[in-house]
């Protein structure tokens, strides 16, 4: 094992965290706006745009040559993160 590679290897992933986690930021504020806009909890959760959403990561998992197993479980966790934090913080109008 190259120690050395590694270690660079690794500030790679961590520079791309870095920047995963400023887009998380960014898609969060929007959420956060988006609920501001639903007026009651059963808008939470649309299943057909669910379902648009993960077909279309993966198709373009698969033209980007990206395991689809892989994009589909992050985008379905992240989704339904959103979806807690939505039914946390909605309130009733």
């Amino acid at each position: 094992m190259n120690r050395q590679k590694l270690k660079i290897a690794r500030n790679k992933i961590d520079q791309l965290d870095k920047n995963i986690l400023n887009l998380i930021k960014k898609r969060s504020r929007i959420v956060k706006y988006m609920l501001s806009l639903k007026q009651f909890k059963n808008q939470i959760v649309d299943r057909k745009r669910i379902k648009i959403i993960l077909r279309n990561i993966r198709n373009k998992s698969i033209k980007n040559d990206v395991d689809p197993k892989i994009t589909t479980r992050i985008w379905k966790a992240m989704i339904w993160g959103y979806v807690d934090f939505q039914r946390k913080n909605f309130k009733k109008k």
